[in-house]
């Protein structure tokens, strides 16, 4: 007589469900551009999940602001419902300088379970085969 699991939905595991891309609309922040449209915010979490899984991402504000210094290229992808803003609200003006692509996504739950609970940025490193377009 053994008991049988019930197996519950990924999203209702967590807690939260699943947000709509317009639902997360709602919670961004001012500072929160550019912001990615629908296909390119659902490209880049895959990006992120498999840069994740070849352990070519650096993630949350202090690894991500060392690796720009060092001169490391990638590309940033950063959370556009970070509270307060304070705390990464220099990292754009850090890419601008250095030519780094960056873009916000509306939300950082769907990389939680990827790169790590608490990121609120992430940079894709040089081994994705990200090269400067000279002219």
């Amino acid at each position: 007589m053994a008991r049988e699991k019930e197996q519950e939905p990924a999203a209702d595991a967590e807690g939260t469900p699943e947000r709509s891309y317009r639902e997360q609309l709602d919670y961004l922040n001012p500072i929160a551009q550019p912001l990615a449209s629908r296909k390119l915010t659902r490209r880049l979490y895959k990006c992120i999940r498999k840069a994740a899984k070849h352990k070519q991402i650096r993630r949350g504000v202090k690894e991500v602001q060392k690796f720009i210094n060092k001169g490391e290229k990638g590309i940033m992808v950063l959370a556009g419902d970070t509270q307060p803003i304070d705390v990464y609200c220099h990292i754009p003006i850090m890419c601008e300088d250095r030519s780094i692509p960056y873009a916000y996504v509306p939300s950082k739950s769907p990389c939680a379970v990827p790169a790590g609970p608490g990121s609120r940025s992430w940079l894709e490193a040089p081994d994705m085969r990200y090269h400067d377009q000279a002219p």
